[in-house]
Order: C-alpha cells, then structure tokens, then sequence
C-alpha cells in the first residue's frame, strides 16, 4: 500500500507514464506541423496533425485522472505543447497570410507578457499559477478554430461551410486567451504585493 511520504517518480518513470507520453508525442509533432504548411504546404496533413494533438490533449488530461498518473512533468508539458502549437501556428499562418498580423500580434503578445509575469513569479520564489478555466477555455476554442481556418482555405463547399465557424471560434478564443492572460498579470501583481506586505525580498 502507498503512503503519502513515498518519494514522487523519478523524471525518467514520469515520462514513461502514457499521459506525458502522448504530451511529448503531441510536442513531437510541432516541427512536423510547421514544415507541412510552410515546407510543401500539405494543409490536409497539416490538419490531420493538429486534429491529433487536438485528440491527444483532451485524452492525457482523462487519462492522467483514470490511471492515476498525474504527475509534475505532465503539469508541465501539457501547457508547454498547448503552447508551443498555438505560437507554431500563429507563426505559420501568418507566413501563409491566414489569419492578418494584428491578430498574431495581439496572441503572441499575450505570450511574451504572460512570459514575463512567469519569470517574475519565480523571481519572488512562487510556482507558476494553475491553469484557469478561462484559459482552459481559450485554448479549446483555439484548438478547434485552427483547423477550420485551414479548411477555409480555397473555394470548396468545405470551406464557404466552414468559414463562419471558423471567425467565431477565432474570435472567441482570442478574446478569452487575452484575458486569460490579463488574469494572469494580475495574479502576479496580487502575489508580489502580498510577498511585499509580509517583507520578503
């Protein structure tokens, strides 16, 4: 029987259990991504991979939960290739003239800024902030809404169906991921405060 005082899994054992494996297959896939789109512009493929990772998120979180893996590195690796697609994408679609340079700007801003707001926080010795609902939120609508721009892409039935779809989760997920961001600062702002008030350096 286990006991709450074992010692966590070792870095290796923890990225054997299934859910950071698929997190790590999901990571994998980034460069694989970005040359299909900017490399021989295989937009089909490209989805099929965004469509996985898409698959791949949702079902380590379940799986974390139903095998009883949940573990720090899967903490870590999930928000990093939630990340690392939405920058991978933002960048590539902006090179393929998808999505307009205001809208990567605004994203991608978020990112540095929610960047900096992480460095701050271990600066003052906190652990990054647990992921929020809206930012849960944000990325789900990102997750979907990257694949129906690709299939916007040319004159098919597919994509005039596609399209409106495609603008409304652009929207929503835009919206929430800068506020989700926004959150973020300001949880930062509130911790270093209150580190302040208690005369910690």
């Amino acid at each position: 029987m286990s006991t709450g005082s074992e010692a966590p899994p070792s870095l290796a054992r923890q990225a054997l259990m299934v859910p950071n494996l698929l997190s790590i297959l999901r990571l994998a896939g980034v460069p694989l991504f970005l040359w299909l789109l900017l490399g021989p512009q295989e937009d089909g493929w490209a989805l099929a991979v965004l469509v996985f990772s898409a698959l791949t998120d949702w079902l380590d979180g379940k799986l974390a939960r139903w095998l009883d893996q949940a573990s720090r590195l899967g903490q870590l690796l999930d928000p990093a290739a939630d990340r690392l697609y939405i920058v991978a994408t933002l960048v590539a679609f902006l090179a393929r003239e998808i999505v307009p340079w205001w809208v990567v700007a605004a994203l991608l801003g978020r990112e540095l800024v929610v960047g900096v707001a992480l460095l701050v926080l271990r600066r003052h010795g906190f652990a990054p902030p647990e992921v929020t609902y809206v930012g849960k939120g944000a990325t789900f609508n990102l997750m979907y809404a990257f694949p129906l721009l690709l299939l916007t892409q040319g004159d098919s039935t597919a994509a005039e169906i596609a399209r409106p779809f495609a603008y409304a989760f652009t929207t929503w997920g835009g919206v929430l991921y800068v506020w989700s961001g926004a959150l973020y600062v300001l949880q930062t702002a509130r911790a270093v405060a209150l580190r302040r008030r208690a005369g910690a350096p």
